[in-house]
């Protein structure tokens, strides 16, 4: 449903931008867009074996994934000719490990992570269609974990959430297709909170749309 979902996004803005004129009546600043790409976790595989072996247990074997498909949609208005504000929701996915433990048992986690977040995007043009840009910003996100044990494992507490507002920051390029349309490559890092009490990073590698309405150009563009 999230592929389905997206491909149908970038479907509608790519014919969008490619089929209005150039130029309309009344120029806008607004903007909008979708990213879709890889997300990565970075799992604390020594942190959990510790914790472990602190209740009793060895890890015999651990096994993770650290990536997912992750994805943003977002809106932006631009105040200057290299400055923006951009804000958005985004989903980085799930991550989830599994150890295998002696005495014999198993503890598997998940985690999921999704939010809102507000930032500020600024250009650096380097010829009439492409330009580097850099974005800073803060995220309201929501972590949700979820644990499980089997065998001698026993698991306390199954569930756990947090919400928090933390800092956001990311770079990347951008082609200018059309007056209306340019494509992004860009890489994000996400600060969070991991709703056990550990500050993580997950990244966001995203290849994405931006649309514009009006005739004057985006972001970027000389």
């Amino acid at each position: 449903m999230k592929l389905h979902t997206l491909k149908w996004t970038f479907t509608t803005l790519a014919l969008a931008g490619l089929t209005l004129p150039a130029a309309a009546a009344d120029p806008s600043p607004w903007y909008f867009g979708a990213g879709l790409g890889q997300s990565r976790a970075d799992i604390a595989r020594s942190d959990i074996r510790a914790d472990l072996l602190t209740s009793g247990f060895t890890t015999s074997r651990f096994t993770d994934d650290e990536s997912d498909v992750g994805y943003k949609l977002f809106a932006g208005y631009q105040f200057h000719p290299y400055l923006a504000l951009e804000a958005g929701y985004f989903d980085l996915g799930q991550f989830d490990y599994r150890a295998t433990t002696v005495p014999a048992g198993t503890q598997s986690g998940k985690l999921e992570f999704r939010g809102v977040n507000v930032d500020l995007v600024g250009m650096l043009p380097f010829s009439e269609r492409a330009a580097v840009f850099a974005r800073v910003g803060v995220h309201r996100g929501k972590a949700k974990v979820a644990f499980a044990g089997t065998g001698a494992v026993g698991v306390l507490d199954p569930d756990a959430s947090e919400t928090d507002t933390n800092y956001k920051f990311g770079i990347g390029f951008q082609y200018t297709v059309t007056d209306n349309l340019a494509l992004r490559l860009e890489a994000e890092r996400y600060r969070i909170d991991d709703a056990v009490g550990n500050d993580s990073d997950l990244d966001l590698f995203s290849a994405g749309l931006v649309f514009r309405f009006g005739g004057t150009r985006i972001l970027g563009t000389r």
